[in-house]
């Protein structure tokens, strides 16, 4: 910059020593004006007039012109997509305030690049991942295949475009395998291992009936093919239809919650610590147990951003409360009774919505998602309840929550 200014020292000078040669000239043959011939003195002016337009009409295009047609020149390459990924160098003025718009405009240019480059990405990206999110909405929004003794109601909400923790239920003679997974880490690569396990167990629970050897051959296959710093939860049952059993396997997930209708009281069931992947021989980890579950019991598997809602306070002493297993125990037991067949009990329907309408109460408005969150409600129903034509809604009126909803 300071050779930029010396040159433009220059060429202030160079000026300046023009217009004294003019006055030079003009003063010292106005003397000789009638002592020599009046057509030698208008080419020598003229000559020297034309030297200095030309020399100051290249000064002004130097510092001026130039940079101006370059800069035009950039903008309407980049509206037109003819723009090259380089850094634009404009040649500076000597000036230094046209320097500061030649830079300002510099600096907005390659600004704007970036965020036309990042857009140009970014609706690439979208389109993959709309054909993502509307693959897992088909696996995820199919009809659920229901056990002929079970009412199940289940939902799914991805704190983003894409989910990384979900719930399935798969039929396999008198075998319905029902379960709630949880992947760590975002985005796609969650979705891709999440889609491969769920592949995996649908293909398994053909070759084997109890779940610990399903999960401990899925858990074989996907080890060496997934992250070392990526693992899966899992929370699995198994209902057997005809022999009317229920049993549990569990990987690293939430506790299992079961509702006793006999005693009106909730009890958790505490999982494993072993999530998938943690090991690659996990086959005599894991174990099938069974779990008491008797005609008008009540079945919960969730995920673990139901338990870990924050509460919208801006309080400093209550910044880090949270729902709770508490939170989502009283939910299950204060949950209305429906009038079926002339008995009060609680449904599948009524355990759901009210978890809902409590959590919502719980995060307030203006609350923050900020994982998915899963639900999945089981109730094992008497043989006089009829599946159809239930008396409770299907859908949770909006006055009963504040803003929170599936």
């Amino acid at each position: 910059m300071k050779k930029k200014a010396n040159n433009f020292l220059w060429s202030y000078f160079l000026i300046f020593f023009l217009i004294v040669l003019d006055v030079f000239l003009m003063s010292y043959f106005k003397g000789e004006l009638f002592r020599m011939d009046i057509y030698i003195y208008a080419f020598v002016l003229s000559s020297v007039w034309i030297f200095e337009l030309v020399f100051i009409y290249r000064l002004l295009d130097r510092e001026l012109t130039s940079p101006l047609r370059k800069l035009e020149y950039t903008i309407k390459s980049f509206l037109w997509w003819r723009f090259k990924w380089k850094n634009i160098n404009f040649w500076r003025s000597s000036n230094a305030r046209v320097d500061y718009i030649l830079w300002s405009l510099d600096v907005m240019i390659n600004s704007l690049r970036w965020v036309k480059w990042e857009l140009v990405s970014w609706r690439a990206i979208k389109t993959e991942v709309e054909l993502t999110k509307e693959i897992q909405e088909r696996l995820l929004n199919k009809k659920l295949l229901a056990p002929p003794s079970m009412d199940i109601i289940a939902r799914s909400k991805p704190a983003a475009e894409i989910w990384w923790d979900s719930y399935d239920v798969i039929k396999q003679e008198d075998n319905y395998y029902i379960y709630v997974w949880d992947v760590t880490g975002h985005w796609v690569a969650s979705w891709f291992v999440m889609v491969m396990v769920n592949a995996l167990i649908s293909w398994f629970s053909k070759l084997f009936k109890k779940w610990n050897h399903i999960l401990a051959y899925t858990n074989e296959i996907l080890k060496p093919r997934v992250k070392s710093n990526m693992l899966m939860s899992l929370l699995l049952v198994r209902w057997d239809e005809e022999a009317k059993r229920l049993f549990m396997t569990w990987a690293g997930h939430e506790y299992l919650i079961i509702y006793k209708a006999s005693q009106n009281k909730c009890f958790k069931i505490k999982s494993g610590w072993l999530a998938l992947w943690m090991t690659k021989n996990v086959h005599k980890l894991l174990k099938e147990q069974e779990i008491q579950f008797e005609k008008d019991d009540i079945l919960v598997l969730y995920s673990d951003w139901i338990t870990e809602a924050k509460i919208n306070t801006k309080k400093r002493s209550e910044e880090t409360l949270m729902f709770w297993e508490d939170g989502l125990v009283n939910a299950i037991q204060t949950s209305p009774d429906i009038i079926l067949n002339w008995k009060k009990r609680k449904t599948a329907r009524s355990v759901f919505n009210n978890i809902t309408i409590a959590l919502s109460r719980f995060m307030g408005y203006k609350h923050t998602q900020h994982d998915d969150v899963t639900l999945v409600v089981c109730h094992y129903k008497w043989d006089d309840v009829i599946n159809d034509n239930l008396p409770e809604p299907e859908k949770i009126d909006d006055a009963f929550i504040t803003e929170w909803k599936w």
